[in-house]
């Protein structure tokens, strides 16, 4: 698989144009960032939360971490990280582990580190561990524009 048909149809329907970029499979998104010679911090990593009401995508660059009290200061309600079952249940074209930082292609509510808002590039996983999506800064800032936006990264 090269891309996930959800996340492709996804861009197609935006009309964004994007890249996919092979590379050796790798297992975290540092690892991805590194196999690729790609800066961390515009490789978009999609961390999956749940709520009392269902679920949500925090989306944070790949060289920080989820700070879940400053998320739930954002957001104004506790969130848990979803375990994987629960995040292969909602990305049934993806493999486990390799969601896409796109989660409102899912349907999902997704929420986005103000780290990536000024990256020129970003790069997304493409639904398995040896591709990723490259889309100009631009445009992901247009196809995240309708997301909740705010600091809940640390490196």
């Amino acid at each position: 698989m090269a891309i996930a048909i959800t996340l492709q149809q996804y861009l197609d329907e935006h009309h964004v144009p994007y890249d996919v970029m092979a590379h050796a499979r790798t297992m975290t998104a540092r690892e991805t960032a590194r196999a690729c010679e790609i800066p961390a911090d515009r490789l978009a990593k999609a961390v999956v939360l749940r709520d009392g009401g269902g679920y949500l995508m925090a989306v944070l660059p790949a060289s920080c971490q989820l700070d879940k009290a400053q998320l739930w200061r954002l957001l104004h309600r506790p969130v848990e990280l979803a375990d994987e079952d629960e995040a292969a249940s909602l990305f049934k074209d993806c493999e486990v582990g390799a969601i896409p930082a796109m989660g409102q292609a899912y349907g999902l509510e997704t929420v986005v580190d103000e780290r990536l808002e000024k990256a020129p590039e970003v790069w997304i996983e493409a639904g398995d561990h040896q591709h990723l999506v490259h889309l100009a800064g631009e445009r992901f800032r247009e196809l995240m524009a309708g997301a909740r936006h705010g600091s809940f990264a640390h490196a």
